[in-house]
């Protein structure tokens, strides 16, 4: 791996990465949730029961979780570039599968391609360590959140193209419901290239190798004022290139501060997915417009991701435990909004799924920064792939049990339980104990 040239610093470097990774986040954000918007439908519809609407969400979020385990080794052997690229590559593959499910009318096949879909996500969330990589500690949470921030473009945009996506169906002979997948596929193959052309130098590399240069001295006089992270204890002792989820284990067993940090993600994930998976359905059980569910899941979807930057800015300033414990608070009075809304459309509805984003950004960025702040750089594929796939399996659980609890008691009770989930994510953001030295 070669370095960019000494004359060109490390501003410079992280503001050409943070505006390669807004752009394939944009492309990425307009494939993910263009088939996010039907998929609950489209499940009904192929496997002729609402008991296992959920099942190609789950199955996606299932996805999102394990295909991070070999991306986080790629992006460990080989950088950010192969990882993403990887993820994207699978997505497209996903989204392929899913759209000769439609047509041929199997609901095994579907899942299958969802759970490959799965693989967009975890090119996502991976891609907003990637902006944290070369950031400095005091713009760590903003540069994250800008990356976070992104999606909203293309997410608010995909669950909207369900009209079109009608049309482009029709136009290709597709069922009508798979049409938004064609977007997908589009949208995943312009994110790839974006990745492969423009994401050089590779920023984890580049980190490392600068962190590497810090430990032997050799390149103070060409980064006179690069200094060592000490909200992460500093850089590793020794190079380590390990990507596997036993590091990450070995890693947060040492560090409470990193533990603190995934519960925050993995609980706020499990909230927002188990009510986001079941609301499509309750929406329909009062004969809501599909273009009209569309409409309540992209305000969602701009609630998860429209006020990041602010929620980045609010981590910088006060510190991730405070905006974490926000976060508790906004999914928890979302979860009790929705329990209160009657089926099918309605403005609490709409208030109650914004909410919903917005705590689940707060925990996001809260606990995606008190992440990388508090491992080294070398160490941070394995913890950030460990804490991304105990993310994906809570949300996977969620979708499960969302279907089951909304099956035997009703998206009512299901909310209320969201809420008291959210109650948790306060108490966990709350803990207090010692920064500990990077694993």
């Amino acid at each position: 791996m070669v370095l960019a040239p000494a004359s060109v610093d490390r501003a410079t470097l992280q503001r050409r990465v943070v505006r390669t990774l807004v752009g394939s986040q944009v492309l990425s954000g307009v494939g993910l949730a263009s088939g996010i918007a039907v998929g609950a439908l489209l499940a009904e519809d192929l496997s002729g029961t609402e008991a296992l609407a959920g099942v190609g969400t789950t199955a996606q979020v299932l996805g999102t979780a394990l295909l991070t385990i070999p991306v986080a080794r790629a992006t460990a052997a080989r950088g950010r570039r192969v990882g993403l690229r990887w993820g994207l590559a699978v997505a497209f593959v996903g989204a392929a599968l899913v759209l000769t499910a439609a047509v041929v009318r199997s609901f095994p096949l579907f899942v299958v391609g969802m759970f490959l879909f799965g693989g967009g996500t975890t090119a996502n969330n991976q891609t907003r360590y990637a902006a944290a990589d070369l950031a400095e500690p005091a713009r760590r949470g903003r540069d994250l959140s800008i990356v976070v921030w992104a999606t909203t473009i293309g997410s608010v945009a995909g669950p909207n193209l369900v009209g079109p996506g009608k049309a482009v169906a029709h136009a290709l002979g597709l069922p009508e419901l798979a049409g938004t997948f064609v977007f997908s596929l589009v949208g995943f193959v312009a994110a790839w290239l974006v990745v492969d052309r423009l994401l050089r130098p590779d920023p984890l590399l580049t980190a490392r190798a600068l962190d590497a240069a810090l430990r032997e001295g050799s390149r103070r006089a060409a980064a006179p004022d690069l200094v060592a992270d000490p909200a992460s204890g500093g850089v590793a002792d020794a190079p380590n290139h390990d990507g596997s989820m036993r590091r990450g284990v070995a890693v947060v067993r040492r560090n409470p501060r990193a533990l603190q940090a995934i519960l925050v993600m993995a609980l706020g994930h499990l909230v927002m997915v188990s009510v986001m998976v079941m609301t499509p359905i309750h929406m329909k059980h009062g004969h809501a417009e599909l273009e009209v569910i569309g409409f309540v899941i992209s305000v969602h979807i701009l609630g998860m991701f429209a006020l990041s930057p602010l929620v980045g800015a609010a981590v910088d300033r006060w510190g991730a435990p405070p905006v974490a414990m926000t976060g508790g608070v906004v999914l928890t009075l979302a979860s009790l909004l929705a329990a209160r809304s009657h089926a099918g459309w309605s403005g609490l509805l709409l208030v109650a799924l914004f909410l919903l984003g917005v705590g689940w950004s707060c925990t996001l960025v809260s606990g995606s920064t008190l992440l990388t702040s508090v491992v080294a750089t070398d160490e941070r594929p394995a913890t950030q792939g460990l804490a991304d796939v105990l993310m994906g399996l809570a949300g996977a659980g969620g979708g499960v049990a969302a279907g089951v609890v909304v099956g035997s008691l009703g998206y009512s009770a299901l909310a209320t339980g969201s809420a008291v989930i959210g109650l948790v994510v306060l108490v966990v953001g709350a803990a207090r104990d010692r920064v500990t030295r990077p694993g």
